[in-house]
C-alpha cells in the first residue's frame, strides 16, 4: 500500500465513510475479483481491435454489483477506453427509452482524463486530431484557415460516413459546432453540444444554424451512438464502456412497459451482434430474479436465450468467459478480508499508524465482521457496506483521534434500522434492532 498516493486513498476511505462505493481506487481493496481478470482483459482487448463485448453481471443485492462494474470502468480507463454507468429507473431513465439512455450515456461519460461531462472535451479533441491529420499531410497550407477547415471537414465527412447514411443529423450537428466555434459563437456551440447528447429544450435558433430540427428519438438514439463511438476511437479512445446497473428495477413497472424495456434490450444485444457498435463493451447488472424469474427475463423468450447461462454446478467452477458472470457474494472470511483491505488502507495515511495496527488488528477486524453480521441477522451478503462504514467512521477514525479509546472496551457495536438502506431493511426485515457487545 506504501506506493498509494494520498488522494487516493482519502477518496476511497471518504467514500466508505459515507457508506458509498467509492469513484476510484477500488483495486486497492477489492476482493474475490480474480478470477475475472483474465477474461475481462481478453475483452478489452477485443474491444481495442475493434471489436464488441457484453456481460450481465448477476448478484443478490449486497453481492457487490455496483463495485464490480466500477471496477471493471477502473481496467476499462487504464486501457484508454471512455466509461459511463447508468442508472435504470422507472421514472428518470426507464430502459425503453434508448434516448433518454443516450442522454443519461453522455452525462456520465468520463475518460482517464475528464471527469463526466466528458462530452464536449471528446469532441473537441476530435476535431483537434482531425486538423493535425490534414497538416500532417503537408497538402494544406497551416496559415491558411479557409483551407484548413475546408479539409477538416472533407475528412469529417469521411470519418462519419457510415453514421451519416442512417443518422444524418449527428454529422450536421457536429459540422454546426464547429462553425459556431470558428464564428466565437459560443451560445450556439453549447446548444448543439447539447443537443449532440441529447438534451431537450434546445433552442430553435442553435438547431437552425447547425441544420438540425427536432429532438433525438428513440431510433436516432442508436445512431448517435454509433457516431459518438466513432468520435472517440478517432480522439484515442478505442472503445466505451457502457454499464446499465439495476436493471432489476423493471420488475417493478407496469407490464407494458417493462416488455417494452426487455425488447430495448434485446435490440440492444442484436444491434452488437450485427456489429453495428465497434468498440461497445456493454455490461447489464440485476439479480438472479431477474434473469431467471417470470417478471423479468424469462418473459421476452429471445431475450432469455441470448443470456441463458447454466449455473448448475459449484460456483467455484464458474466460466468467466460466459454471458452472465456470477457475483458469488460475501462469507464471513471474505468480509474479514476485505476490512483488513480497508484497515491497511486507512493506515498509509493515518496519524497513529502504529496505534490502529495494535488495537484494530486482524482478530478484532473478524470480531466485527461477525457483530455486524449478526446485526444483520446473519445474513453477511447485505452486510458490507454497513460493516465498511462502521470500521471506518466509528473505529479506524476513533481509535486514530483518540488515545484513549478502545473499541473492544468502548463501542458496543449495534445497528439500526435508521442505518440501512430501504433494499437492506427489506433484506433483514425480520430482525429487530439488536445491540451486540463484542468479546
Amino acid at each position: 500500500m506504501s506506493a498509494v498516493s494520498s488522494v487516493r486513498r482519502r477518496e476511497v476511505v471518504d467514500a466508505l465513510r459515507r457508506g458509498t462505493v467509492p469513484q476510484f481506487g477500488l483495486d486497492l481493496f477489492a476482493v474475490g475479483l480474480d478470477r475475472f481478470t483474465g477474461a475481462l482483459d481478453d475483452d478489452l482487448s477485443t474491444i481495442k481491435r475493434g471489436g464488441a463485448a457484453f456481460h450481465a453481471i448477476r448478484g443478490e443485492y449486497g453481492s457487490g454489483k455496483t463495485f464490480f462494474a466500477r471496477w471493471l470502468a477502473e481496467r476499462a480507463k487504464r486501457a484508454g477506453l471512455a466509461t459511463s454507468e447508468i442508472q435504470i429507473s422507472e421514472t428518470e431513465t426507464p430502459l425503453h427509452r434508448l434516448e433518454t439512455v443516450y442522454r443519461r450515456l453522455t452525462e456520465r461519460l468520463s475518460t482517464a482524463t475528464h471527469q463526466p461531462s466528458a462530452l464536449r472535451s471528446v469532441i473537441d479533441s476530435w476535431f483537434y486530431t482531425l486538423e493535425e491529420e490534414v497538416l500532417d499531410t503537408g497538402e494544406v497550407d497551416e496559415n491558411d484557415e479557409d483551407a484548413v477547415a475546408q479539409a477538416v471537414d472533407t475528412l469529417m465527412e469521411s470519418r462519419l460516413g457510415d453514421v451519416a447514411r442512417t443518422t444524418p443529423a449527428f454529422a450536421s450537428a457536429l459540422r454546426g459546432y464547429r462553425h459556431a466555434k470558428r464564428a466565437d459563437d459560443a451560445a450556439t456551440a453549447e446548444a448543439v453540444i447539447a443537443w449532440l447528447g441529447g438534451q431537450k429544450s434546445v433552442a430553435a435558433s442553435a438547431k437552425r444554424a447547425a441544420g438540425v430540427r427536432g429532438d433525438l428519438d428513440h431510433f436516432g438514439a442508436l445512431g448517435f451512438l454509433q457516431g459518438l463511438l466513432t468520435v472517440l476511437k478517432d480522439c484515442g479512445h478505442p472503445g466505451l464502456l457502457v454499464v446499465l446497473d439495476e436493471i432489476e428495477t423493471l420488475q417493478r413497472v407496469r407490464g407494458d412497459v417493462r416488455e417494452k424495456g426487455l425488447n430495448a434490450l434485446r435490440q440492444l444485444l442484436d444491434e452488437i451482434d450485427t456489429g453495428r457498435f465497434p468498440g461497445l463493451f456493454l455490461v447489464i447488472t440485476g439479480t438472479p430474479a431477474f434473469f431467471d424469474g417470470q417478471q423479468g427475463v424469462q418473459r421476452l423468450p429471445p431475450l432469455a436465450q441470448r443470456l441463458a447461462t447454466d449455473f448448475t454446478t459449484d460456483a467455484r467452477f464458474d466460466n468467466p468467459r460466459a454471458v452472465q458472470l456470477r457475483l458469488p457474494g460475501f462469507d464471513l472470511d471474505r468480509l474479514g478480508e476485505l476490512g483488513r483491505n480497508v484497515r491497511d488502507l486507512y493506515v498509509g495515511d493515518a496519524k497513529e499508524p502504529e496505534r490502529i495496527a495494535a488495537r484494530v488488528d486482524d482478530a478484532y477486524v473478524d470480531e466485527l465482521a461477525r457483530a455486524v453480521t449478526g446485526g444483520m441477522g446473519g445474513k453477511v451478503g447485505v452486510a458490507p457496506r454497513v460493516f465498511l462504514r462502521k470500521l471506518v467512521q466509528d473505529v479506524l477514525d476513533r481509535v486514530d483521534e483518540h488515545e484513549e479509546f478502545d473499541p473492544r472496551v468502548h463501542y458496543p457495536v449495534t445497528v439500526k434500522s435508521s442505518e440501512l438502506s430501504e433494499e437492506e431493511r427489506n433484506s433483514v426485515a425480520d430482525v429487530d434492532d439488536i445491540d451486540l457487545d463484542l468479546p
